[in-house]
C-alpha cells in the first residue's frame, strides 16, 4: 500500500489546517474502526493521519439544561457520569449495549457519530458493487444476501444500516454536534447531521472536508422522564442490533404528554420516529397506543430477501420499550 504519513496537532485550529489543506488526510481518535476498515480491510483511503488524541477536547460539563461532551470523551466516560446516570439512562444503556468494557475504553463520541457502515459489502474490498465505496457501482447488498441492513430512509442505491446505539440515543434527544472547520464553527441538529444514501451513499454526513466535531450538547429531559433504550441483537454478548428503540416518555396521571422515541438496526442514518411520537403525545399510555406508534414508525419500510422480519421485529421492539417504560417509576 502506498506510505502513510502520521502528524500529531497541537491544538484544534492546525489539526483542521492540515487535514483541509490536504485532500487525502484524515482525523485519527481512537481509532477503533478506521484503522480496521483502513490498513486491514482497506476500504477507505488515506495518505495522512492527523493524530488529534491529546487536543483540549475531553470532558462532559453540565449547563443549564444541558449536558456538553467533549468530541474526545470516551464512551466509558460518558457512561460513568452521575447526571447520565441520573437523567439520562437511555444514554448510559446505549453505551454499556455499544461495545465492550475495552472498545469503550478507547472509543471516542465524536468517532462514534462518524462510523461508518457495517453492510457486509461495503467491508469486503473483493465485492465490486458497492456504491458507498465506489459511486455508481451498484449495491450488491440489494441483490445479495442480507440481513443486518436496513429497512427504512433506503434507496435504490444503498441499504447500508447505520450501526450506533448511541446516536439513537442522542438523535431520540434532539442533540447538537458542534463542528469546527476552515470557515469557522457551526453547531448542526444530529437529526440533520446525517445524510440519506438517495443516490449518493459516498456521502453519509454534512460535514466538508477538513471540519471536525468538537463537541456534542446533548439537552436534559424534564426531571420526571422516563426514558429507556432497548437492542434486540443476535447473542447478549457484544454484537450489533438487529433492532433497537430509544425512548422518553413523561406521564401524568396516565396520560403522555411528551414522548420521543429513535430507532436503530432498521435505518440507513439514526431514525427519528416522528409520526409515533404525534400518535403517542396526548393519549393515555397503552398497549393500545404502543401498538398504533409502533404501526406509525412502521409505516413505510423497504425490505429485501433477508430483511423481511425486521418489521415484525422493530414494532415489537417499539411496544416492549414503551411498555417498560409506562411501568417504570418516574
Amino acid at each position: 500500500m502506498p506510505g502513510l504519513e502520521y502528524v500529531r496537532a497541537d491544538d484544534v485550529d492546525s489539526a483542521v489546517a492540515l487535514v483541509t489543506a490536504d485532500p487525502g488526510a484524515a482525523y485519527l481518535a481512537g481509532g477503533t474502526t478506521q484503522l480496521d476498515l483502513l490498513l486491514k480491510d482497506r476500504v477507505i483511503e488515506a495518505g495522512r493521519l492527523v493524530d488529534i488524541g491529546r487536543l483540549p477536547l475531553r470532558g462532559i460539563t453540565r449547563g443549564d439544561g444541558t449536558l456538553r461532551v467533549g468530541a474526545l470523551t470516551t464512551m466509558e466516560e460518558l457512561a460513568a457520569d452521575q447526571t447520565v446516570r441520573e437523567r439520562l439512562p437511555l444514554v448510559r444503556q446505549a453505551l454499556l449495549a455499544g461495545a465492550s468494557p475495552q472498545l469503550r475504553n478507547m472509543a471516542t463520541i465524536g468517532g462514534n457519530l462518524l462510523q461508518r457502515s457495517r453492510c457486509r459489502y461495503f467491508r469486503d474490498a473483493a465485492v465490486p458493487a458497492c456504491n458507498k465505496r465506489t459511486p455508481g457501482s451498484g449495491c450488491a447488498a440489494i441483490t445479495g444476501p442480507a440481513r443486518m441492513h436496513a429497512i427504512l430512509g433506503t434507496s435504490e442505491h444503498c441499504i447500508a444500516v447505520h450501526a450506533s446505539d448511541l446516536c439513537v440515543a442522542l438523535a431520540a434527544l434532539d442533540a447538537q454536534v458542534h463542528i469546527q472547520g476552515a470557515r469557522g464553527r457551526r453547531v448542526v441538529p444530529l437529526t440533520a447531521f446525517y445524510l440519506l444514501p438517495g443516490d449518493r451513499p459516498d456521502r453519509e454526513t454534512m460535514l466538508a472536508h477538513g471540519e471536525l466535531i468538537t463537541a456534542v450538547d446533548v439537552p436534559l429531559p424534564p426531571p420526571g422522564t422516563r426514558s429507556g433504550y432497548l437492542k434486540v441483537r443476535d447473542r447478549a454478548s457484544y454484537e450489533f442490533a438487529l433492532t433497537s428503540a430509544a425512548a422518553a416518555l413523561v406521564i401524568d396521571d396516565g396520560l403522555i404528554t411528551l414522548a420521543r422515541l429513535a430507532l436503530g438496526g432498521v435505518g440507513t442514518i439514526p431514525w427519528r420516529a416522528r409520526e409515533a411520537e404525534d400518535v403517542l403525545t396526548g393519549v393515555p399510555a397503552s398497549d393500545q397506543a404502543f401498538r398504533a406508534a409502533a404501526a406509525a414508525a412502521l409505516r413505510d419500510p423497504f425490505t429485501v430477501d433477508g430483511t423481511a422480519f425486521k418489521v415484525e421485529l422493530a414494532k415489537r421492539t417499539i411496544v416492549r420499550v414503551l411498555q417498560d417504560l409506562a411501568g417504570a417509576q418516574p
